[in-house]
């Protein structure tokens, strides 16, 4: 699934959460997802947290209705209010981070609320020098030093319906998901966990589900650029070259 990055109004791709660059509008993008026919679609805004404010509800809104695939939103999210306002925009499924380390305990609420289906925790990670990972929030800035695994257990006994595993070390660099962490957390979790972060080929799709046991995958870089080094492309992989590695 493609995972997009929203900076004000404007769709941008970063590198190990860092080095913003400018993509386009992301309504244009969300038409052409539509003609790729992607299955699933992912949102986030990466400022709102960090600038403690409210999701832009009618971008939001505005992006449900041109999407003719399954949508996920994440940032900014801390209240239920919040993500009764999204769902009612048009939008299948709200992702929770920052909120997830403060109050473990509103993922509870809002599963019991909404549905686990509708709740997805976005848990990003880092490696330290010493080969020990941790939880980072607000955008990578601050560091939980929560263990993921044991977030990923208890975000699931707390009732989220998926995890989004991100590395922050491999996000935008094309060099492949990290597939330790992704297989760890995977074990730990009796839920699915989408792999994220990394993504350079689509042979790294394959060995996410195969080396990291995930359930699923998100590109941002493949998504958004023509290949490593080159210009904007909205882009998504042909679903038959897909099925030949896949399967």
């Amino acid at each position: 699934m493609p995972c997009l990055l929203l900076k004000g109004r404007s769709l941008v791709k970063t590198v190990c959460f860092r080095d913003v660059s400018y993509i386009g509008d992301p309504l244009n993008a969300v038409r052409i997802f539509n003609e790729k026919q992607v299955d699933e679609l992912v949102i986030f805004d990466i400022t709102a947290t960090i600038e403690n404010k409210e999701p832009d509800y009618d971008l939001i809104a505005k992006i449900a209705e041109e999407c003719f695939m399954p949508l996920c939103y994440g940032g900014g999210i801390r209240t239920i209010d919040m993500i009764q306002k999204i769902l009612n925009s048009g939008v299948e499924k709200i992702v929770v981070n920052s909120q997830t380390v403060k109050n473990p305990k509103f993922i509870r609420q809002a599963a019991d609320q909404f549905g686990s289906q509708s709740i997805i925790v976005a848990i990003d990670v880092k490696k330290n020098q010493w080969g020990n990972y941790t939880v980072y929030s607000h955008g990578g800035r601050k560091n939980s030093k929560i263990d993921p695994v044991v977030h990923a257990q208890l975000m699931a006994e707390m009732g989220a319906g998926e995890i989004i595993l991100t590395s922050i070390d491999r996000e935008g660099t094309w060099a492949g998901y990290d597939y330790e962490i992704t297989r760890r957390v995977a074990a730990a979790a009796n839920i699915p966990v989408i792999a994220s972060g990394g993504a350079g080929e689509v042979l790294h799709f394959y060995e996410a589900v195969q080396k990291g046991k995930a359930s699923a995958v998100a590109i941002g870089s493949m998504a958004v650029y023509h290949d490593k080094g080159q210009g904007v492309l909205i882009n998504f992989p042909d679903h038959d070259m897909l099925k030949a590695v896949l399967n």
